[in-house]
């Protein structure tokens, strides 16, 4: 007998070891941009370095456990609205049927704890875990799905998240060039 809420508390966890990986890099990169700067020689006359390292720290955990959370909240949400647009599951057996995918998620988690000064090998994990998700939640769902539902799961999932990426790249780059554009020269 296995017990359905074993794995409950993975995401949780993965989303705490990625924040964790995150949040120390950001922390030895803000640390070190501090120092280059002149600035971290004046902190340090009010507060301990390491007391400010760990403030730092818990600020970048803290923000990137939001991300992470709000990311998960809105990956499960479209993952429900592609089951309901293209299966036939009204009781949840499918969304029960990818729940071990969250194994995936921990396991990259734990790499990238592995790889702190590494930014782009933690996003590179981050997304091959996501990917790596989306192909097993495939794989499950694949046999209770038609082919045209299939398909329709899999083109739902990845045009929303390109232009949900895409929408956040232009804003991105619309608020660097106005940002830039107002600078006095």
């Amino acid at each position: 007998m296995t017990n359905r809420y074993l794995t409950g508390h993975l995401p949780l966890i993965s989303i705490l070891l990625f924040s964790l990986a995150l949040s120390l890099f950001g922390q030895s990169f803000a640390i070190g941009w501090l120092e280059n700067n002149g600035i971290l020689s004046s902190m340090t006359e009010l507060i301990r370095e390491n007391e400010i390292r760990l403030g730092v720290t818990i600020l970048f955990l803290l923000a990137f456990f939001m991300l992470f959370s709000a990311l998960k909240l809105i990956a499960d949400t479209v993952f429900s609205l592609s089951l309901l647009f293209f299966s036939k599951d009204e009781e949840g057996a499918l969304w029960q049927k990818v729940q071990g995918g969250a194994w995936i998620f921990l396991g990259a988690s734990i790499l990238s704890l592995a790889a702190v000064k590494m930014i782009f090998v933690i996003l590179l994990l981050f997304v091959a875990a996501a990917f790596s998700y989306l192909l097993f939640a495939i794989y499950r769902i694949a046999d209770s799905l038609t082919i045209p539902g299939l398909i329709g799961f899999v083109c739902f999932q990845l045009l929303f998240w390109a232009a949900f990426l895409v929408t956040i790249i232009y804003f991105a780059i619309r608020l660097y060039n106005s940002f830039v554009a107002s600078l006095p020269l």
